[in-house]
């Protein structure tokens, strides 16, 4: 059975030697095990595998791994949501243009899904376009804050409204969280911070109105939605219960948490028929994290093939809803 991973990453060399010559908030370090590091405000980030920057290993590590799959390539942390305009668009055009070309080359293994330069709104537009029209790639990744304001502000609705009419798939993935200076030790913003900015700009998106409003946007919620579809009692209660929860939304979160696409980053299994009963099989995909050393391909794989789920529902998350989902796939 052939299997679509909608979330794995790659770090085409060009864009880390762009943004290492950048000296942002990040920092790449080499640890004392010889491990390449990327840092945000001291708190580890990225640990950058070898297949996360070499193509001909990610390709030999494919093949032994998870023959048949095909990675829809996206960039991870920081993407290209930097403060500094002009390198903001080099950098994504960068990227984009190096992941199409990729897919040309490779089309057994590789789709592609683009990045986008925000903060900078009108230049964002001008790629998305670029990307989905022009470039004809198969979606879009963005963080689930940028620059450390979430998608809900008000100031992003030019960009949204655009890919609303794209009809654009869009790949949430978090960014570096608020408060990631207290996740220093133990690995905690991987760990921790990253699943509850997932929560938390999700959870903006729909008390806002957002998700009513852009409603033609296919959303991928990462590692299977953070901890959404474990808080949706509580948020229906508090729907129920607080008038400013009603506010902007006719229907209570539930409604609007059936309507997301989760990929399926969890690694486990009682998560795993959580999220199904929740969203169902047409609205899980699959994914890996792949090669992010907390990913595992093998366990994501075994955890679906281990669901007591009819062989055509794990077609569904394994490929079926991917096809039916990704931009520019006819």
């Amino acid at each position: 059975m052939k299997k679509i991973d909608v979330h794995v990453h790659y770090y085409p060399p060009q864009y880390l030697q762009q943004l290492e010559k950048m000296k942002t908030q990040f920092n790449i370090l080499t640890n004392e095990t010889g491990q390449r590091i990327l840092y945000d405000q001291g708190s580890r980030i990225v640990t950058l595998t070898e297949s996360m920057e070499n193509l001909e290993e990610r390709i030999t590590e494919i093949n032994r791994i998870a023959p048949g799959v095909i990675q829809a390539l996206s960039l991870s942390i920081p993407n290209v949501h930097i403060e500094d305009k002009i390198a903001a668009v080099a950098l994504s055009q960068l990227a984009n243009d190096n992941y199409v070309d990729l897919r040309a080359k490779y089309p057994d293994y590789f789709l592609c899904l683009g990045s986008v330069p925000l903060p900078h709104v009108d230049a964002a537009v001008q790629e998305l376009e670029r990307a989905l029209m022009t470039l004809k790639m198969n979606g879009i990744v963005i963080g689930t804050n940028i620059c450390g304001e979430y998608l809900d502000a008000e100031k992003w609705a030019p960009f949204f409204t655009k890919a609303n009419e794209l009809r654009a798939t869009i790949l949430l993935h978090p960014m570096s969280p608020f408060g990631v200076d207290t996740m220093q030790q133990y690995g905690l913003a991987p760990l921790v911070g990253f699943v509850f900015d997932t929560t938390i700009t999700v959870a903006r998106m729909i008390f806002s109105g957002f998700f009513q409003r852009y409603a033609d946007i296919k959303f991928i919620i990462p590692h299977l939605g953070g901890t959404v579809p474990y808080l949706m009692g509580r948020w229906d209660i508090g729907w129920r219960a607080y008038p400013e929860s009603r506010k902007n939304i006719p229907h209570p979160p539930s409604y609007y948490i059936k309507q997301f696409y989760y990929d399926a980053v969890s690694l486990n299994l009682p998560a795993m028929k959580c999220a199904y009963e929740i969203a169902g099989p047409d609205r899980i995909l699959f994914g890996t994290d792949y090669p992010h050393v907390i990913g595992d391909t093998q366990q994501v794989i075994s955890c679906i093939q281990d669901m007591p789920i009819s062989a055509e529902h794990k077609e569904l998350i394994f490929s079926g809803n991917a096809k039916k989902i990704l931009n520019n796939m006819g």
